[in-house]
């Protein structure tokens, strides 16, 4: 293998707009009389909302898969398709290179670590100045679930972050170069793959209950070290036939 080494770092900005209930679920650490019993998400220190790196990652790489025909075997996430645009990536488990041996899979292994960093989105700035002033962060949505046959309603009251709040984004990815394609493959990727599944996650939802019409956001103010960046038109592939 030739020399592998970082020659750039992409810094990604922009924030997260909720457009419809966003809930990225919680533990309830206490229990309490008339308590909730599903609370969201929240910070430690300043019990703020906010959307875990992981949440998002993971909703982004899932859709991606999805997109480009990559999931993972048996649908488990420790044994993703290491050879595909997906996995280089979001990252794949480690693994020497030279226990395999597929000569596709032996380069994978030896493509370096995930290009993609993605920080947990903290509450913007302008939603915290619109909570001091007395706006609504969250709300309580009740749902039931209904017996088919007794029609008996079972509620479920779950927390939600309420429409219009605001979340700064913060990404970083990574270009290498591996041997001699100057890193040329990656920035690629940051088009082909990285970009796509931006625009996959604001085209689909992120968090919990999406089907029940949860988790609607967008992505507003992209940039890329400052300069500008819209999201692909995704393009969708019919089988005829």
């Amino acid at each position: 293998m030739g020399e592998t080494r970082l020659i750039e770092l992409r810094r990604i900005t922009g924030q997260i707009v909720v457009e419809t209930g966003l809930r990225i679920g919680g533990s309830q650490d206490t229990m309490e009389i008339s308590g909730l019993d599903n609370p969201i998400l929240r910070n430690p220190a300043n019990a703020e909302p906010y959307i875990p790196g992981s949440s998002l990652k993971g909703r982004m790489r899932s859709l991606a898969e999805w997109y480009f025909g990559e999931i993972p075997v048996g649908g488990d996430v420790t044994k993703p398709d290491v050879t595909g645009q997906t996995a280089r990536v979001f990252g794949i488990p480690a693994r020497d290179p030279s226990r395999e041996p597929d000569r596709d899979k032996q380069r994978a292994y030896q493509s370096g670590p995930t290009r993609l960093i993605v920080r947990d989105a903290i509450l913007s700035q302008v939603s915290r100045t619109e909570y001091a002033n007395g706006r609504t962060l969250t709300e309580v949505k009740s749902e039931n679930s209904i017996n088919r046959l007794t029609a008996v309603a079972n509620p479920r009251p779950m927390e939600r972050v309420v429409p219009g709040i605001r979340f700064d984004l913060d990404l970083v990815y990574r270009v290498f170069a591996i041997e001699e394609d100057n890193g040329e493959i990656d920035k690629t990727n940051f088009d082909n793959v990285f970009l796509v599944a931006l625009a996959l996650v604001q085209a689909d939802a992120l968090g919990g209950g999406s089907s029940r019409g949860n988790g609607k956001i967008r992505f507003d103010n992209l940039m890329s070290d400052g300069q500008s960046l819209s999201l692909p038109t995704l393009q969708f592939h019919r089988q005829t036939g």
